[in-house]
């Protein structure tokens, strides 16, 4: 008999370094306004601040797979909380800008490693017939952390705004005179806990039988499946191991398998280029574009990350019930509609603040509802569904480069993006690159809900 609650026990702790990826990701932007001030930082400077992470995002994409593929799951999971850590903890402590940055380096590197192996461990013990609802949690997890950190940015400000520092006291300097110390430094506690739940989870079975350790993996999977059931299981790895598929690089530019990784590639820098990540991160400076307080954007963020987990839950409900293709109809489609309607806003409230801002907050509410209930759902699971298996690995490897470039590039180029094309021009531009992200998942991406891979290969190679 399996045991479900096992499973669900060591997914969820897998999915902390979901947590831990949201949070260290959403953190940064209650402290960008600060920050930026304390160390005399220009346009470009506050963007390589924000940015930076997301390059080490990129290197721990990169290496990630093939240190567990040497040295299993479990170990580098361990190797995420670690550098999770100390991140959080360097970049409270930092003394200048340039150990900041190289801080945020580790934790970009910490996000990079957990983007890869968190879901990679949950699709491994997972009994699959739960195996999409387990991994989706990481998904969950992500916003979640996103939620978090606004929560910790606006208490945090709340108190230092109402706390009378102490010369002297280093407590005081980290929540009161400096507090964005406080909000990167809070992800200690999470990233902490992840490290000491990871000692009560076993290594990932499938991999153990890949390292020919058998024995190892049987106890495991008694556990997970009842002793009766782990026999079966070991013989259902084995025949899966040898029925897998290396990745060709060289089927990657065959006619149909060409145009299937070029569509990917576009869907991936598209989609950062709509503007999720630059509200995500820049929120509270979007809103104080508005002339509100600092508290008060803080505020707004959290509504945000409030909206964005719960446009997240209908999503993960929504999605193999209307198809991946619909879903992004839907969505898009919103996501042009709140775009060009923000944009109007600031051109109205150029001069004056004819609008109120909370109409801003409810604009960007629908903008964040459209883009998490489709896009963000979606694209995974469509990019690794609509790759045929010969070449999935590498197609993969190259879109997952590729949004995690974009990303880099989203949150280098927004503060630059709004002082000389003005807060109107940039949300105009998100909009106006929606437009191909449509077309090309009506005329290039099959639908592929409900459909084999052999089928889906075959409409690739028409």
């Amino acid at each position: 008999m399996n045991n479900i609650t096992y499973m669900i026990f060591l997914s969820v702790v897998a999915a902390l370094g979901g947590f831990l990826f949201g949070y260290d990701t959403a953190v940064i932007s209650g402290t960008i306004k600060s920050v930026s001030a304390q160390f005399g930082m220009n346009d470009v400077q506050t963007g390589w601040y924000v940015g930076c992470a997301l390059l080490g995002s990129i290197f721990g994409v990169t290496v990630a797979g093939r240190i567990s593929d040497k040295f299993g799951r479990k170990p580098v999971l361990f190797v995420a909380a670690v550098l999770f850590t100390l991140s959080a903890a360097g970049c409270m402590l930092s003394a200048n800008e340039s150990q900041l940055i190289v801080y945020r380096i580790i934790g970009g590197i910490g996000i990079g490693v957990a983007s890869i192996i968190s879901p990679l461990y949950i699709s491994e013990i997972a009994v699959a017939r739960y195996r999409g609802t387990m991994v989706s949690l990481y998904q969950l997890a992500i916003t979640v952390g996103f939620l978090a950190a606004y929560l910790i940015n606006y208490a945090v400000l709340r108190h230092a705004l109402t706390a009378t520092a102490t010369a002297g006291s280093l407590r005081d300097v980290i929540f009161v005179a400096e507090s964005w110390r406080a909000m990167l430094g809070m992800e200690t506690i999470p990233a902490l806990l992840f490290f000491a739940m990871l000692l009560f989870i076993p290594e990932s079975p499938r991999w153990l039988m890949v390292q020919e350790r058998e024995e190892h993996a049987g106890r495991i999977l008694a556990r997970m499946y009842g002793q009766g059931n782990a026999a079966r299981q070991m013989e259902a790895i084995r025949s899966l191991m040898s029925q897998e598929v290396k990745s060709d690089w060289k089927l990657l530019v065959q006619r149909g398998f060409r145009t299937a990784v070029l569509t990917g590639v576009c869907l991936a820098l598209l989609g950062q280029f709509m503007g999720v990540n630059a509200v995500l991160y820049y929120g509270p400076s979007i809103f104080e574009q508005t002339g509100i307080s600092e508290g008060d954007s803080l505020l707004y963020q959290v509504v945000v990350g409030a909206v964005n987990v719960g446009a997240t839950l209908l999503g993960m409900w929504l999605i193999d019930r209307i198809g991946r293709k619909k879903l992004v109809y839907w969505g898009v489609s919103g996501m042009i509609v709140s775009l060009f309607l923000i944009g109007w806003y600031f051109i109205i409230n150029r001069s004056a603040t004819l609008v109120p801002p909370v109409s801003l907050l409810i604009l960007i509410l629908a903008y964040i509802f459209s883009c998490a209930v489709s896009i963000c759902m979606v694209i995974w699971v469509l990019l690794s569904e609509m790759y045929p298996a010969r070449i999935r690995g590498a197609a993969m490897s190259i879109a997952g480069l590729s949004l995690w470039t974009g990303t880099c590039l989203i949150g280098q180029l927004t503060p630059w993006l709004m002082t000389n094309l003005s807060p109107s021009g940039v949300f105009w531009l998100f909009g106006v690159m929606c437009v191909p992200y449509v077309l090309i998942v009506w005329k290039l991406v099959p639908e592929t809900t409900g459909k084999s891979l052999e089928e889906i290969e075959r409409a690739w190679k028409r």
